[in-house]
């Protein structure tokens, strides 16, 4: 075969290389992949990509042909050899007898392992801005009719492909380690935050109780949250007592609302051996736990009159009686309460002692329903998507419109509500985006719920009210028509302002008749 008749195959060669460097830019499969076509195309064997080491070695990255501890050995000086040779001068080596030249070091390649017969070398460099970056080197038999100078060329052409690989590959790393530090950077910045306040959000209205709580918190005074259900009341309570001189002391933490109201006061107070059935040892009680802390109360609306009475007997005497017991424990607690209830509705309906609620409601703080926190879902929703990729191990974005519809939202469920939303949606994603339909679909289920204040059914009159207390099936929230401020008024008139009432004969609840109220400016 002639140099002539070889020469398409240099053009195949470099035809094929484009192509495989084009298909990825992971140098880890494409490298090695144009080596091979060196070897098995033109001749040029054991091909080899030798790049400099952190501490200035010259290593072999990338090879065709090489076994792995052949590889392994490929570690060079700076100036060491054929190799040191081309990265410092920059200039093309051509070895014409691997077995007569002294320089040659048989480092990665042990002479028996090469073909009888003149075996040459060649190295070229790899430059990036006329500046040696690197060392493509083979070997080839130096009987071939096939010229030296011919394989040089192509071997410049290949080393210039590479070198551009491994260029744009650098810069992609760069960049992406750069994104990832900004990315702890900004995880590390949440964590902070979170830490110290347990509550993200930058809209005024959360500033607002973020800066009445820290200044209530160096008191003992009872505080007490009102705000609807999933506004972090809980958070709040534990950034009070954080900032408070307790901070050291212990939190402790009971909802009124999830214990049976049997149990509840054995929970709160404790009991002793034998003080009912199952009572088979002495406990201490949550507000002993409190001592020298916090006790936050959460759903204290839920609380029936027998134990709001013990309740009372608590905060004015700072002590407790176990259940069974005869004797008063003293307690250095301080209180901290929440409900989504209207406690002086409660009030007047005799469901809540006065003289309590007003112990409770010495510093009142209202929490901003998420609906009036300008601008907060946005990040609150990058927060939860970053917590749900990172636990279900996915790396999903949020696509076009999803946060303005998020934003459109209007929340019954405030941030729990976002924070189900998002998981929801990162575990049903389809592909890498969650898109806007997707949220969309999410958002409608949700809308079905009996509190969600989105409208999903037309109505006019009273005649939805009606069914929805007739069905039994709950109270589903209807759009608000034209019509509604008539019905409303009415039925505040024949309930004497009682809104409980009133709610009560329309099939809503409390919270979903003040909604409708306030929609239309009624008090």
């Amino acid at each position: 075969m002639t140099g002539d008749n070889e020469l398409p195959n240099e053009s195949m060669v470099l035809l094929e290389a484009v192509q495989v460097l084009g298909r990825s830019l992971e140098p880890e499969s494409t490298i090695p992949a144009v080596l091979r076509l060196l070897s098995q195309l033109v001749g040029l064997n054991r091909g080899r990509i030798v790049l400099p080491e952190d501490d200035g070695r010259l290593r072999i990255h990338y090879a065709y042909g090489l076994r792995p501890e052949e590889k392994a050995r490929g570690v060079y000086a700076p100036d060491e050899g054929i190799t040191g040779h081309v990265m410092t001068t920059g200039r093309v080596c051509v070895v014409q007898d691997v077995d007569a030249e002294p320089a040659f070091l048989f480092r990665a390649v042990d002479r028996p392992t090469l073909p009888p017969g003149t075996v040459s070398f060649v190295a070229v460099p790899i430059l990036t801005d006329k500046e040696p970056v690197g060392v493509l080197a083979c070997h080839r038999l130096r009987n071939r009719n096939r010229a030296f100078e011919a394989d040089i060329h192509l071997l410049r052409i290949t080393a210039s492909m590479i070198g551009q690989t491994l260029r744009i590959h650098a810069l992609l790393r760069e960049r992406t380690e750069h994104l990832e530090s900004q990315n702890e950077a900004l995880r590390s910045a949440l964590e902070r935050q979170s830490v110290q306040h347990g509550i993200l959000g930058t809209s005024p209205l959360l500033k607002d109780a973020l800066d009445e709580a820290t200044r209530v918190a160096s008191s003992d005074a009872t505080v007490m949250l009102l705000g609807e259900s999933g506004t972090g009341k809980e958070k709040f309570a534990r950034m009070i007592h954080t900032h408070s001189h307790r901070h050291d002391g212990p939190f402790v933490c009971i909802n009124c609302g999830a214990i049976p109201e049997h149990l509840l006061e054995a929970e709160l107070f404790g009991h002793e051996r034998g003080a009912f059935t199952g009572a088979v040892r002495t406990r201490a009680g949550k507000a002993e736990a409190a001592d020298g802390g916090t006790l936050f109360l959460d759903e204290i609306g839920d609380m029936s009159l027998d134990l709001q009475t013990k309740l009372l007997r608590l905060l004015q005497e700072r002590s407790v009686q176990r259940v069974g017991g005869d004797r008063d424990i003293p307690v250095d607690i301080r209180v901290i309460t929440a409900t989504h209830k209207d406690l002086q509705d409660a009030v007047n309906q005799g469901r809540f002692r006065l003289d309590l609620f007003y112990r409770l409601n010495v510093i009142p703080l209202r929490l901003p329903a998420l609906r009036e926190r300008t601008g907060d879902v946005p990040q609150l929703a990058r927060h939860f998507l970053n917590t749900f990729n990172h636990k279900y191990r996915h790396n999903l974005t949020l696509g076009a419109g999803v946060l303005p519809r998020l934003e459109s939202y209007a929340w019954p469920g405030n941030i729990r509500q976002l924070e189900n939303v998002i998981e929801r949606a990162v575990i049903t994603a389809r592909g890498t985006t969650i898109q806007a339909a997707e949220i969309e679909h999410i958002l409608a289920q949700e809308s079905n719920v009996g509190d969600a204040p989105e409208e999903i059914t037309p109505a006019t009159g009273s005649a939805p009210f009606r069914d929805a207390q007739e069905s039994g099936t709950g109270r589903p929230y209807q759009r608000i028509a034209e019509s509604d401020p008539d019905v409303l008024r009415a039925a505040l008139l024949r309930c004497r302002g009682n809104k409980t009432q009133a709610a009560r004969e329309l099939g809503l609840s409390t919270r979903q008749l003040q909604y409708r109220l306030n929609k239309f400016g009624l008090r």
